[in-house]
């Protein structure tokens, strides 16, 4: 398999364990068991293997900014669809500039 399309798919399994993590501690921070706090850490732990394992087929300067913006994307979208966060238009255009970063950072 094409190691470009095999560090795209480790870079949003790790994406997704990480922001399934994010929503077990935000769901520990409201309701304070300590089951969700240690099921977020359990899956914050994947998603980072994962993430450290996508390395060996990037550079780690890439690796770390479309992983770090794809995860800030992915929490957000999930702030806003679990939790009914709002956003404001600065952070709109911090999105749409953290996408346009990724594009250029695929290139």
């Amino acid at each position: 398999m094409n190691p470009k399309i095999i560090f795209t798919l480790l870079i949003l399994l790790a994406v997704v364990f990480e922001t399934i993590a994010d929503i077990y501690f935000k769901k520990w921070s409201i309701e304070n068991k300590k089951y969700l706090i240690i099921v977020g850490m359990l899956l914050y732990t994947l998603g980072t293997a994962i993430w450290a394992y996508s390395l060996k087929y990037e550079f780690l300067s890439k690796a770390i900014s479309i992983f770090t913006i794809l995860n800030l994307i992915f929490i957000i979208l999930t702030g806003i669809f679990f939790f009914k966060e709002t956003l404001s238009m600065i952070n709109i255009f911090g999105i749409i500039l953290g996408v346009i970063s990724i594009i250029f950072l695929s290139m």
